[in-house]
Parts: structure tokens; sequence; C-alpha cells
């Protein structure tokens, strides 16, 4: 469904997710007193605009970056968050995302079947 990823507690704490976010929402977790990484859902916006997938869950060796079923979010608010993040970049228009630019457009990412 349409909701932010969130991170579950079987990571492992590698660490690869966390330069791969397009939007810097992933923490170590110190911050909030918790021992693997965590993912600020204020900052996630399912890499809508970016990639066709999450590039956390894509990079993860765990595949524990799932979505988060408590906020489902639509594709319109997650892009509309990534241009209020990036003031300075330009996104695809809602019609114009591929599935190279928006999950919700790509069924062969490795979260379709979650």
């Amino acid at each position: 469904g349409d909701m932010a990823t969130l991170i579950t507690d079987e990571c492992i704490n590698c660490g690869v997710c966390e330069p791969e976010c397009p939007n810097t929402a992933i923490d170590d977790g110190s911050s909030e007193g918790i021992d693997y990484f965590y993912i600020d859902p204020a900052l996630c916006t399912e890499c809508v605009g970016f990639h066709g997938e999450e590039a956390c869950q894509e990079v993860c060796p765990v595949d524990c970056c799932i979505p988060n079923e408590d906020i489902v979010e639509t594709e319109e608010e997650l892009l509309a968050r990534a241009n209020k993040l990036h003031p300075d970049d330009t996104f695809p228009e809602l019609d114009a995302l591929t599935n190279e630019t928006s999950l919700f457009r790509n069924p062969a990412r490795k979260n379709a079947n979650l």
C-alpha cells in the first residue's frame, strides 16, 4: 500500500541504507534511544519523485525496510512532500511519474508483494 517506510527490528545496523536516502530521513536510532536504524516519517517520501522503489529497501541485505501500515499516504501527498523538502529541485508532475520515479507505478519493485 501507500505508506511511509519503516525499518523493523530485524535491522542489523549495517548502515548501507542511510546514504541512499534522498531525503536524509534515516537516522541511526541513537536520538530515539534505539540500537537500529530509524526512518523519520515526516521526511520519508517512499522515494516518490526519485526512484521506482524505496532506496533503503533496494540496498537492505535483510529486507527490513517495509511499508508502515500505520501511515498511509497517497502518491500525490508523497510527491508534494518531495517538492516541499527539496524546493530547489524539479520533480515530475503527478501524471508524469513513471516506474523509474514512483513505486506506485513499479510492479517489479522489491516490496511489491509485501
